[in-house]
């Protein structure tokens, strides 16, 4: 990796009694970088960072402490790469990373584990960023990350909070084979779905509450105790496993580790309102749940599991999603994102796509030739579930391969 630390003004070029610390790199011209290896060290820079500079509700404290403390695989590095203004010592960004064995290789990817929809850096301020100032930003943090063979970071947007990612805009980022959706909310709480949603989902909307409306007591109930966290989160594992399983579709909530992650995280969101948790309830059954994480003027939509069945004709997933819309509204929230991938709900609601960008790329042979593997894997798996037919065949053969194996379908 290239650059040693450098502890001296005059080597550094910074104004007399600016020295920088041992652990910081003078990477080039424009960025210094240091290296934190655990999270705690970097937690009141971080926490300074999410209360006044821009991030995601993905890259709260909190929610990546959870990651840390429960989701982090055996042997894993944290890679925290604190970024600042050469000339000044001003801070940039945070960028939170990890390093993990794989097969035969190393790998440094977003500090995620899967939970989190949306990879950006945490940035002091709202100050743009261009191609070449994200680009020496990035020498710098490559300049103290430790040996790996592949870098792996996925689920980039282009924008955060409406400041251009710097991550997105590197010459070796490229779009991703996925979409993120939201909507732009605004007005009167009580008319957003009118002015802001499609006709057809509207009407749809109001024909399922309608008929719902018919069998009494329907109401939106927020987890806000202990007892109905645990309730309300219970139905969603419930109901989102039985769907799964008859779609033949793999959630990350068929593991232990993950369950207990967004369980906890909704406990300690009770005191923050940092992850709030939803249910529709028809008189005493809930039909849906959503969970959703806070930022700011943001909310974003994360799981949703709905009980298959249980109303005829009503769409459970649409109905919370609308009232949660109108009370996102309420609370004040501008803007209501509505996660990863192309379900035809999203555009069906009227919501935009954004294509999101991957930084993917091999730095040893043996981590170019992984990579390049991975990437003819993830186009395969496209190509497929852009054939419903052989993708239901397919299914049906994994369905049946989980039955002689003797686990769930």
């Amino acid at each position: 990796m290239a650059g040693q630390a450098v502890q001296s003004a005059a080597a550094t070029g910074l104004p007399e009694g600016q020295a920088l610390d041992p652990a910081t790199v003078a990477a080039n011209d424009a960025y210094t970088a240091r290296l934190h290896t655990s999270l705690e060290a970097a937690r009141s820079l971080w926490l300074r960072y999410e209360a006044d500079g821009v991030c995601t509700a993905h890259q709260h404290y909190a929610w990546t402490e959870g990651i840390v403390a429960r989701l982090m695989p055996k042997g894993a590095d944290v890679l925290i790469v604190e970024v600042n203004d050469a000339a000044t010592g001003a801070p940039r960004m945070l960028v939170p990373l990890m390093r993990r064995p794989a097969f035969r290789h190393r790998v440094i990817e977003w500090l995620s584990c899967g939970v989190c929809d949306y990879s950006a850096p945490l940035l002091a301020d709202a100050s743009p960023w261009t191609r070449q100032s994200a680009q020496a930003a990035w020498a710098a943090v490559r300049s103290v990350l430790p040996p790996a063979d592949r870098i792996n970071i996925t689920g980039i947007p282009q924008l955060i909070s409406g400041v251009a990612n710097p991550l997105a805009l590197l010459a070796a980022t490229r779009d991703s084979l996925h979409t993120s959706f939201g909507l732009a909310i605004d007005g009167d709480p009580e008319t957003v779905l009118k002015r802001l949603c499609r006709p057809s989902f509207v009407k749809a909307f109001n024909k399922d509450w309608r008929r719902i409306e018919r069998l009494g007591g329907v109401e939106l109930v927020e987890a806000n105790t202990p007892a109905l966290v645990e309730l309300i989160f219970g139905n969603l594992v419930r109901m989102r496993l039985s769907r799964f399983r008859e779609l033949g579709r793999f959630d990350l909530l068929t593991q232990g580790t993950v369950v207990d992650f967004y369980r906890n995280a909704a406990l300690e969101g009770l005191s923050d309102g940092s992850v709030r948790l939803f249910g529709l309830r028809v008189g005493e059954a809930l039909i849906a749940v959503q969970y959703l994480l806070i930022h700011q003027v943001t909310v974003h939509a994360l799981l949703i599991s709905i009980e298959q069945g249980a109303v005829p004709n009503v769409s459970p997933g649409l109905l919370i999603m609308g009232k949660l819309m109108s009370w996102a509204r309420e609370k004040g929230f501008d803007h209501f994102d509505l996660s990863v991938g192309n379900q035809s709900y999203k555009e069906h609601m009227g919501a935009t796509g954004s294509v999101l960008r991957e930084l993917c790329h091999g730095i040893t042979v043996r981590g170019n030739a992984v990579s390049t593997a991975l990437e003819v894997r993830n186009r395969t798996e496209v190509f497929v579930r852009s054939k419903p037919r052989l993708l239901k065949t397919i299914q049906g053969l994994m369905r049946g391969l989980r039955r002689l194996r003797g686990g769930p379908e």
